[in-house]
């Protein structure tokens, strides 16, 4: 038996994700065996392996509206050229001001994978997320939106971009590595379908160089639709569990509103405790039985 735990990205909407695992931890839950998570599903998802409750949410409503974090000024500063302040981001928050717990986020035993979209060939790589990195530039990689970031060069290189170009909702992987029991933890309500990219044209210009990274763009709203709709069946067979939000609209992806990004903290927060006990019997009984915990 493996089990396995996946975060869709979404960049703030994944304040939902950080609630779910915070009443994870709340309930003192088994960790998995296993954790893949894309964009900001994994930037947020590391803290709950490194065990530390609410430091998300402490995160948010203590930077969501400091230009530092995230705004135009940073884009268009030259030493950053991104909407998100990268070193704030990713340097000083989590080794000065919300401190991340390396110690104890070395210490799980579990295997930890970021999903990154390699930009030349335009398709999805996964990649173990180092224990030591303070400048955890795997996670930046993950987190590059499309013209929102410039491309990450990782050790090989390669320019990267956002997971979620390329493989939004990793359930598959976590199936290929072995995991026979994955919780999947979604950002966007079970209704919800995703419409043909409107930036496109936009795209085009910006990305021209890479044809198959534009092809991908080209057809991500189709390609995420069906594996959502794959993933709902797995769902109806018991072979996995799927946790996700109640209402999304009007939340944006990098929403300032404090009101907000708390109320979604507590949606799946609450969703995560009474889900609680269905994953606790899916991770831990002899023969799985899974669906949907709420």
């Amino acid at each position: 038996m493996k089990t396995g735990l996946v975060l869709e990205g979404g960049a703030l909407r994944t304040i939902f994700s950080s609630g779910v695992c915070d009443a994870f931890l709340n309930e003192k839950l088994p960790m998995p065996d296993y954790t893949i998570g894309v964009s900001a599903g994994i930037a947020y998802g590391v803290s709950y392996l490194s065990r530390q409750k609410r430091r998300n949410l402490q995160l948010l409503m203590h930077y969501a509206n400091d230009r530092r974090y995230m705004g135009w000024g940073n884009f268009f500063d030259p030493r950053n050229r991104s909407y998100f302040g990268l070193k704030f981001a990713y340097d000083t928050i989590p080794n000065e001001l919300v401190p991340f717990d390396y110690d104890t986020f070395e210490a799980y035993p579990g295997q930890v994978e970021a999903v990154v979209t390699n930009l030349q060939i335009g398709r999805a790589e996964y990649r173990e997320v180092p224990r030591r990195d303070a400048s955890f530039l795997l996670l930046q990689a993950t987190c590059a939106m499309p013209v929102l970031f410039q491309p990450i060069r990782l050790d090989d290189g390669a320019p990267y971009l956002d997971g979620g170009c390329s493989d939004a909702i990793p359930w598959k992987r976590a199936l290929a590595v072995g995991c026979d029991r994955v919780v999947v933890v979604l950002t966007r309500e079970r209704s919800y379908r995703k419409e043909p990219e409107q930036l496109m044209p936009l795209f085009r210009r910006v990305y021209r160089k890479y044809p198959v990274f534009l092809e991908g763009l080209r057809t991500r709203a189709e390609r995420y639709n069906q594996c959502r709709e794959e993933l709902f069946a797995l769902e109806q067979e018991g072979r996995v569990l799927v946790i996700a939000p109640a209402n999304t609209r009007g939340f944006s992806r990098t929403e300032r509103d404090r009101q907000k990004i708390l109320a979604l903290w507590q949606d799946g927060f609450f969703a995560g405790r009474r889900a609680a006990e269905a994953v606790r019997d899916f991770w831990t009984r002899e023969t799985p039985s899974a669906g949907t915990p709420e």
